[in-house]
């Protein structure tokens, strides 16, 4: 009798929660024009993603590729980036730097 009682109770719960909320049409996002805007790469930024003019999610996309690539993301630490040959010039000559950083750095060589 108990179970009878806690599974119509569960039925009545399930029909309030699901009156409660009302449905949204989904609305496609529009992209940020500041981001899509072409940005020119410095002479040590060209020399990782290319050296053509590219926005900064491109710019950024480029980058993650060459990191996970060549493996550049710290084995224990996911969030530090060590940095190459190429990178050092990018990152102002740190052997490494966290993910946050590195797009702080990678912004001073966009124009």
């Amino acid at each position: 009798m108990a179970t009878k009682k806690k599974a119509a109770s569960k039925k009545t719960a399930s029909k309030k929660t699901a009156s409660k909320k009302p449905v949204k049409a989904k609305v496609k996002r529009k992209p940020n024009a500041a981001f899509m805007k072409p940005m020119t790469p410095s002479a040590s930024l060209g020399a990782v993603i290319g050296a053509g003019a590219m926005p900064r999610t491109e710019v950024t996309k480029k980058i993650w590729a060459y990191i996970k690539k060549n493996k550049l993301q710290d084995a224990k630490n996911r969030r530090m980036i060590n940095a190459d040959d190429k990178l050092k010039d990018v990152f102002g000559g740190k052997k490494q730097v966290s993910m946050f950083e590195m797009t702080k750095l990678v912004s001073k060589h966009l124009k």
